[in-house]
């Protein structure tokens, strides 16, 4: 069987056609610039040439993406949102349209007269099946599994930052480790308005799995073979992404603690910091919080200290030459599908019949031949 696993992130979409047929390390990938970036370039570019733009389309990242339509607006020329793309920028559409964007109907842009029309969203299928063809493969796949970062729709007056926080550790109050964050379609909380937009821009007819970024990228991590040996022992594991960083304390393969963060608001030091304080089970979630973080939870102080340090994401760097040393982890060879490959097992979580041929295939040490 196929997956397509599509990791969104900030700066890049990293795509994996996973084949239970071949060897994992042959898999079909694609890093390529985010669905938030192309969106940014766009708009910047009608931004320079002072034209009106029509933002149109499902809701999607933010990031590059509403500080460019922010930009616009302040610039002068018109900016037209539907009201699902605009929450792209605020789910609360009273301080989107402050900020100048006017929201139009999805009736009203078909006879709008305006400049450029940008299209949101952050599932692009039909560009991915096109590269595929490129290169003589069929788009073909069982199943859709997708990552996405999701802030959530916090209520009036409660912080994005505790909202997202506060998803985290319910989905792990419900046990099965990181792929809790894992969800099949109609599962998927009603809160979490981003991983929804994905889950309605999806084919109905294939079926779909949804889940968190930063626990894919983890869980993706423990494919190295040096972590999935360590499995029974205590471990670090840390993603630093373009815009987020998180770190989990695992022992036993459960997770005992974790933490978010903006990697833009942390410097080296600080990240030392808060993974030194994490493995030894005393970082607060105050402390992570005041620092313009999400928060920190620890769920058992007596775990004992990581015997290894992982970490991966293209911001890795941040952590190099520090101590103790990190292991720079590469599941199946590659850091940057770690996302993927989480995603991979979070189809075998959540969808049974295809569990023993997911865990055979991504176990397996034996050499085969690809079918392309």
């Amino acid at each position: 069987m196929k997956i397509l696993a599509i990791d969104v992130g900030t700066g890049t979409q990293d795509v994996v056609l996973f084949d239970t047929a071949g060897a994992v390390e042959n898999s079909l990938k694609l890093v390529m610039p985010s669905p938030t970036l192309i969106v940014s370039r766009k708009v910047r570019a009608a931004t320079a040439a002072r034209e009106s733009v029509l933002f149109e389309g499902p809701m999607m990242g933010g990031g590059p993406s509403a500080w460019a339509l922010r930009d616009h607006a302040a610039a002068g020329p018109a900016l037209y949102a539907t009201p699902e793309a605009a929450r792209t920028l605020d789910d609360e559409l009273d301080r989107v349209t402050a900020m100048g964007v006017q929201l139009v109907s999805e009736d009203e842009t078909r006879t709008l007269d305006v400049d450029v029309r940008v299209r949101s969203g952050d599932l692009m299928l039909d560009a991915i099946h096109r590269a595929l063809e490129a290169f003589g493969v069929a788009p073909s796949y069982d199943v859709l599994a997708t990552a996405v970062f999701d802030h959530g729709d916090a209520p009036p007056g409660v912080s994005d930052r505790k909202f997202r926080f506060d998803y985290l550790r319910t989905r792990l109050a419900l046990g099965g480790g990181l792929t809790a964050f894992a969800h099949e379609r109609g599962r998927v909380p009603a809160e979490m308005t981003r991983l929804r937009a994905v889950e309605r821009e999806a084919p109905a007819e294939v079926p779909l799995v949804v889940m968190d970024t930063g626990p894919a990228a983890v869980l993706g991590a423990l494919e190295d073979p040096v972590l999935h040996r360590s499995d029974s022992g205590s471990l670090l594991v840390s993603n630093i992404g373009n815009f987020h960083c998180l770190a989990f304390h695992l022992a036993a393969g459960e997770v005992v603690g974790l933490f978010e963060h903006h990697t833009g608001e942390v410097t080296t030091d600080l990240m030392v910091e808060m993974l030194r304080r994490l493995g030894e089970g005393a970082l607060t979630n105050d402390e992570v919080f005041d620092s313009m973080g999400h928060g920190a939870l620890v769920l058992d102080p007596s775990a004992g200290p990581p015997s290894l340090l992982a970490v991966l994401g293209p911001q890795r760097n941040l952590l190099r030459n520090t101590q103790p040393e990190p292991y720079f982890a590469t599941p199946h060879g590659d850091q940057m599908a770690a996302g993927c490959y989480g995603l991979v097992r979070g189809v075998a979580a959540r969808l049974p019949e295809y569990t023993e041929e997911i865990a055979s295939a991504l176990d397996s040490t034996a050499v085969r031949q690809p079918d392309w």
